[in-house]
């Protein structure tokens, strides 16, 4: 089993807890995400990005890396429940990790500036 199938498993089961698609908030947490709206999701992925940085600096001190792993593992998931509301799947994500490979990041970073800058010469008068 694959973890891009680990992935869709976990995307169909976040689709499936929308409330539209019958998703009760007092019996599921994705559900009461989702029906607060995208500020309750987007904190709780500020949080866990927070996590994961505090995790890692642990981690670098001798902590225990499974729980960097469990921090991990919160981001993507909340992540996921983004994904999921705003109509995206894990797999368009890893179509844009597929694209960006075999390019160096730093090059990559430099083509995005330079297609900002573009598109800002061309909306100016």
């Amino acid at each position: 089993m694959s973890s891009n199938d680990s992935l869709a498993r976990l995307a169909q089961v976040i689709e499936s807890r929308k409330p539209a698609n019958g998703g009760d908030p007092d019996k599921s947490y994705v559900t009461r995400l989702l029906h607060k709206g995208p500020d309750s999701f987007l904190k709780k992925i500020g949080e866990e990005a927070t996590e994961v940085v505090m995790a890692a600096k642990d981690v670098q001190h001798g902590a225990d890396k499974s729980k960097l792993v469990y921090e991990v593992a919160d981001l993507w998931f909340h992540s996921m429940v983004a994904l999921a509301h705003y109509g995206l799947t894990p797999a368009d994500v890893l179509t844009e990790l597929e694209r960006r490979e075999g390019t160096s990041g730093i090059e990559e970073k430099a083509l995005r500036k330079a297609t900002a800058r573009a598109a800002d010469e061309e909306g100016s008068p």
